[in-house]
């Protein structure tokens, strides 16, 4: 009778065990602050991120916690920041709007092939074929990974398969810059207006070779805003710190330096080539 035993003294002591464990929770129970729940339902409740927070319960409990303010949820109406903070008894603050910037405007009329790519219409697929077919390495590949990343219809791909992004519908949320393979999107304050739309490494007359757009690292932006503009590894730099002056674009002979209007329209230089060609380029005899 000895297992008898056993396991009736196994039976007791597992029910003294989940008494104790019953008792426990109730003693140590936190309780949840009810606002909680009606703080989240006000929320929009796309999880995007562009709070800094992983979703839209983590948002709400940073409020409650008094570690956040309503205006940092850029998805959220100005109605539903100011429940927000009626509701949490916090002041709603107008925060600078950020937004999604592309750091390449090389279409494919202006930015030539460097092989032919027959795969899955995917940036990301065909980065993983000798770089993704470009003549240019860092150069965007067109297939609009960014468009299908963006839950709030803000990117769309111009004629040229370049990505446009839509200042006003942008939530700054970075699923664009994730979805980049080449690492093409940043995101910035609306207020910085001056931009280098290339990233290429490359020297002046490889980058022509490839792209007519391209920075050709001639420092005339750098001479013509003096500590706002920089050359560094044959590409130039923004210290927007710096309040860098519309003047810096007018000289850039290949346009590649452009100030960004509010609302997103792009003025370049008085000296950029004006693009007249609509078809795509050809890659070079042999490739």
């Amino acid at each position: 009778m000895s297992w008898l035993t056993a396991v009736a003294a196994m039976g007791g002591l597992t029910g003294l065990l989940a008494c104790a464990l019953a008792l426990a929770s109730r003693r140590l129970a936190v309780s949840e602050d009810p606002r909680l729940e009606a703080a989240e339902a006000l929320l929009p409740g796309n999880n995007c991120g562009a709070c800094g927070h992983p979703g839209c319960r983590a948002f709400a409990e940073a409020l409650l916690r008094g570690e956040a303010q309503p205006g940092e949820c850029t998805v959220a109406t100005p109605a539903a920041q100011h429940a927000v903070g009626a509701l949490l008894g916090l002041e709603v603050r107008a925060l600078e709007a950020r937004v999604a910037r592309l750091a390449c405007a090389g279409g494919d009329n202006v930015a030539r092939p460097g092989a032919r790519y027959s795969g899955v219409a995917s940036c990301r697929a065909a980065a993983t074929v000798a770089g993704g077919g470009r003549a240019c390495g860092w150069g965007c590949l067109g297939y609009g990974d960014c468009v299908s990343a963006c839950t709030f219809d803000a990117i769309r791909l111009d004629a040229h398969r370049l990505p446009v992004v839509d200042e006003h519908a942008c939530t700054a949320c970075g699923d664009c810059v994730s979805a980049c393979p080449k690492h093409l999107f940043s995101i910035h304050p609306a207020s910085h207006r001056l931009w280098v739309a290339c990233r290429s490494r490359e020297t002046a007359d490889a980058v022509l070779a490839a792209c007519a757009v391209g920075c050709t690292a001639c420092g005339k932006c750098a001479a013509d805003a003096p500590g706002a503009v920089v050359m560094r590894d044959g590409l130039a730099e923004v210290d927007h710190a710096a309040r860098p002056p519309r003047a810096a674009i007018e000289r850039c002979p290949t346009g590649a330096i452009v100030w960004i209007e509010p609302g997103g329209r792009v003025a370049r230089g008085r000296a950029a080539p004006r693009i007249v060609r609509e078809a795509p380029l050809e890659a070079l005899a042999g490739t």
